[in-house]
């Protein structure tokens, strides 16, 4: 497996692409390494997020209630790489 802690994009370039190329070179460099999942987390309050990860193939595995914290629950991802 392979875990990814955090892409950001600038707000002013959203909607370029950039993420998603950030995205497609780290699952590149998992590949090469032998791995063949992707885990990530995101706030279940951040709709735009929950909505990347979906389109990039990420399927939500479940909610992790106080995982960052008391009250700081997150969606836990995972994606199968071909």
């Amino acid at each position: 497996e392979a875990y990814i802690h955090f892409v950001g994009v600038s707000p002013e370039r959203r909607g370029e692409g950039l993420g998603r190329q950030l995205y497609e070179r780290f699952f590149d460099d998992a590949r090469r390494a032998g791995r063949t999942r992707v885990r990530c987390v995101t706030s279940p309050l951040n709709e735009e997020s929950i909505a990347f990860h979906e389109a990039l193939g990420f399927a939500s595995e479940r909610v992790a209630h106080d995982y960052d914290g008391p009250g700081e629950d997150r969606v836990l991802f995972v994606k199968t790489l071909t």
